[in-house]
């Protein structure tokens, strides 16, 4: 009969979903100027491709099928991006477009009859600056299963006392934050990452308000809000050191569950991950910890080690580029030397022969005499 057909078919299909998350996207990303002075920070590359695309496709596999962009800067281009990414994704993505910033709780509000379609679905709300391996769908079975209001995502740090600390019990119970503690109570911090039920909606008013400190308190206080402990790395990788040992991280995350994704040859040592449009000449050697983005020219005997070459850079004969991060559209010139943290801006120039240490270097510009101190160059 039909309805015993229904069952079995349910069964063994996956619940239907129409899940949704919101991504702050937000502020100016003025840590990572020079970058973010060409493009927001949620579309600068990680890894190759927008940093927000990690997280997108993320939840596509845990079943979110409407991201929402809570965006106050530079709306156009965020648009742009959702003309190009939408069909390569397979999630529709709206924009909830701010006028003042709203803070992290402030967004929820704005963007509520995007988020709170009336199935009662949790939604998930992630900062779009955070990389880790994303366990989203094992996130939201622990928060259905403790039938919470809120759920957060935590990860384990060495030093405590530099944090906020999340202090929960064996089950997960969040019981209180302390911010910055003096003495252990914990080793667990709030990642970024959080699943909501809709009911949260009714605590946070229209206003620049924070999650974090005006919201979750009150639904910790009301033995509703729970921790998911991350296993694996994580790391906000909103300023250029941590963007680079995030790379270092996430890399190492690929060798061990996609390493076919990653470079092989004599050339390269460690990781490296290398679009295949890019070229390389004869006689480099590449890696540990680098990233080579589309459309990229690596001349002869380069040497590249734990740096990001973004999309349509071109680095000339027998240079060598380390720790560093080279914005779209550059060149570096032959028999130069860049190290310690140089971050270029989109298409700069820089001629043969330089020693770069420490540069932060604006958009387009041309570099003709040597950096020997971190410097920023206007």
């Amino acid at each position: 009969p039909a309805h015993i057909l229904s069952i079995k078919v349910k069964d063994i299909m996956p619940e239907a979903t129409n899940l949704k998350a919101l991504i702050l996207v937000g502020g100016y990303g003025t840590r990572l100027r020079p970058l973010t002075l060409s493009c927001p920070k949620p579309l600068v590359e990680f890894a190759n491709i927008p940093m927000i695309v990690h997280q997108i496709q993320a939840l596509k596999l845990a079943g979110v099928s409407e991201v929402v962009l809570a965006i106050n800067y530079r709306p156009e281009v965020m648009y742009n991006f959702i003309t190009e990414w939408q069909e390569k994704l397979g999630v529709k993505i709206m924009c909830s477009q701010e006028t003042e910033p709203m803070g992290t709780a402030g967004p929820l509000a704005l963007a509520r009859k995007l988020l709170d379609d009336g199935s009662g679905n949790a939604f998930f709300v992630l900062n779009s600056d955070v990389i880790c391996e994303y366990p989203l769908k094992e996130m939201l079975d622990f928060h259905k299963a403790r039938n919470a209001e809120a759920t957060i995502l935590v990860t384990k740090v060495e030093d405590p006392t530099k944090y906020g600390v999340v202090v929960m019990d064996e089950y997960g119970q969040v019981q209180r934050f302390v911010e910055k503690p003096k003495e252990f109570v914990g080793d667990k911090i709030n990642a970024g990452i959080y699943v909501c039920s809709a009911c949260v909606l009714d605590r946070i008013e229209l206003r620049p308000t924070s999650i974090e400190r005006e919201v979750f308190p009150h639904i910790a206080a009301d033995n509703q809000l729970y921790a998911y402990t991350l296993s694996g790395y994580w790391m906000d990788i909103g300023q250029p050191k941590d963007y680079l040992k995030g790379l270092h991280l996430h890399l190492d995350s690929l060798r061990i569950r996609y390493a076919e994704k990653l470079a092989a040859g004599p050339e390269f040592v460690g990781n490296v991950l290398v679009d295949p449009s890019a070229t390389i000449g004869p006689g480099c050697l590449i890696g540990p910890d680098v990233s080579i983005s589309a459309g990229c020219k690596v001349g002869s005997g380069v040497r590249l080690s734990h740096c990001v070459i973004m999309r349509g850079v071109s680095i000339s004969d027998y240079t060598k580029v380390e720790n560093s991060i080279i914005g779209w559209d550059s060149k570096i010139g032959s028999w130069s030397r860049l190290e310690n943290c140089c971050v270029l801006g989109e298409d700069v120039q820089c001629k043969n022969e330089l020693y770069l240490n420490g540069a932060v270097i604006l958009p387009h510009k041309e570099i003709k005499e040597n950096v020997p101190t971190p410097a920023i160059i206007l």
